[in-house]
């Protein structure tokens, strides 16, 4: 390409003839002082003048940047007008903002060219000797001979730039055929990657057929499973309604049966109710009879025991059985005779505590602890006796029958409310349980004497049957306290 290119509009547009030097010009044909080179061709010796040469992009930068780097050294006269601002401008920036004005004052202005020329090879050294001669040393940069050349202009120079140009051509030639063969070293690459990845994608994909092919038959295999499973289901359900429909006829006739045995059974007991109308005429006069005859004997019996009463000489007595287990102690437990155990009721119905309690002179013998932890455990014991306590004199208000709860105890507690009227409170002595002191009380008592004992505990229950009491369970006398 041309070393000039299209500048701004303040450069100075000048005859490219101008190139080779004005006629007269006495260093037209000089390089420098000591080289008798010249162009080959100049206005004045009748031959014609040779058009620029093209310049490869490389050469005419060198070219731009060895103008760029001598320019602040000439003295201000020789530096053309033009280019004395670009002279003032950083190295870093001359070359690469005064590219334009100093290609186009090198082309225009043959004097600056040599003035410039004279201080690169000055600079160039014996590289520059050899350009001036018209050689070049076969080491020597191709882009740095064609920029000297350019500037000096021996005989041959445009050889030497042609030169240059097709050694940076070759160069460049060489560049794409490298970058071709590392991009062609490159495609393969990847094509070697794409297949190793088609290669263990394949894998993956048959592993993967191999496992849909295998679910494939497990689920074929559950399919037929399930198709004879749903024969054998369809099966049972056909028998299912057949003997459905059976049972449908049996039950009819079954129906009807029970129709007919019902009215039957009304009839007979239409029969009955009038045999029993006709009984219990007859048995209330007969009742009637009884009554007389039970009168007569209760009379009998009352005036027997006042005779008796009289000749034994009784008098009313301050303490019952219970108080003397309560303040002796004294008895150890086996001492005393054993009732009759036909007292004993293997029955543990709440609605039986009523019903024992409604009994002349009973007596109620409560197992504590036994019946507070089971019905309200989250208070203190103290709050437990209280409350429990508390019920059994209202029950005792309310049946005036005799009643003793028993705690276990090593001594006495001190600071007890006091019982209320009719309730006797009694704890166990040390080396001794409640359920020891329990059954003492139970055999104190004479035979015949209904005693009703609240325990859950097995052992307890079992004692006292065995005497003839009446066990009867915690939670019958909880509920008992709850309604009252």
């Amino acid at each position: 390409m041309p070393l000039t290119e299209p500048s701004d509009d303040h450069l100075p547009q000048e005859d490219p003839v101008a190139f080779d030097g004005a006629a007269g010009d006495p260093d037209d044909n000089v390089v420098t002082g000591t080289s008798g080179t010249s162009d080959p061709a100049t206005p004045g010796d009748g031959h014609a003048v040779e058009p620029e040469p093209t310049l490869p992009e490389p050469v005419r930068q060198r070219i731009v940047a060895l103008t760029a780097a001598v320019l602040p050294g000439l003295p201000a006269d020789e530096v053309p007008v033009p280019l004395r601002r670009v002279a003032k401008f950083a190295p870093n920036r001359r070359a690469r903002l005064g590219a334009p004005a100093i290609a186009a004052q090198l082309t225009a202005d043959p004097l600056f060219r040599q003035r410039v020329t004279a201080r690169v090879l000055a600079d160039a050294g014996d590289l520059g000797g050899a350009v001036v001669e018209g050689t070049a040393p076969a080491a020597a940069d191709p882009v740095e001979v064609a920029a000297l050349a350019y500037l000096a202009r021996p005989r041959g120079w445009r050889e030497l730039i042609d030169a240059s140009g097709a050694a940076v051509r070759a160069e460049a030639d060489s560049a794409v055929v490298a970058e071709l063969v590392r991009e062609a070293e490159q495609r393969a690459t990847r094509a070697e990657h794409d297949r190793a990845v088609a290669r263990v994608e394949a894998e993956k994909l048959r592993d993967e057929l191999a496992r849909v092919r295998e679910e494939l038959g497990q689920l074929r295999e559950e399919s037929r499973q399930l198709a004879r499973t749903l024969r054998e289901t369809q099966a049972r359900e056909r028998r299912a309604t057949e003997l459905l429909a059976t049972e449908r006829g049996r039950a009819a006739r079954a129906s009807a049966d029970v129709d007919a045995e019902l009215r039957r059974a009304r009839a007979r007991l239409a029969e009955a109710e009038a045999a029993a109308g006709v009984a219990r005429a007859s048995a209330k006069e007969a009742r009637s009879v009884d009554d007389a005859r039970l009168w007569l004997l209760l009379e009998t019996i009352g005036q027997a025991a006042v005779g008796l009463r009289r000749e034994l000489a009784l008098d009313p007595v301050d303490k019952l059985p219970a108080d003397f287990v309560a303040d002796a102690f004294a008895e150890q437990p086996g001492t005393a005779p054993a009732g009759p155990s036909a007292r004993a009721r293997d029955t543990d119905d709440p609605a039986r505590l009523d019903q024992l309690l409604a009994l002349p002179r009973a007596h109620l013998v409560v197992d504590g602890y036994n019946v507070t932890k089971r019905g309200f455990g989250e208070m203190s014991l103290e709050q437990q006796r209280k409350r429990l306590i508390t019920g059994l004199g209202g029950i005792a208000a309310q049946t005036g029958d005799e009643v003793t709860v028993v705690f276990d105890g090593a001594e006495r507690m001190h600071g007890l409310p006091p019982a209320p009227r009719g309730v006797r409170v009694l704890f166990s002595r040390k080396g001794e349980t409640a359920d020891e002191l329990i059954r003492r009380l139970v055999r104190a008592e004479p035979a015949g004497r209904p005693v009703v004992v609240v325990s859950s505990d097995r052992e307890v229950a079992d004692g006292v049957r065995r005497h003839g009491a009446y066990p009867l369970g915690a939670d019958s006398l909880l509920r008992r306290l709850a309604r009252s």
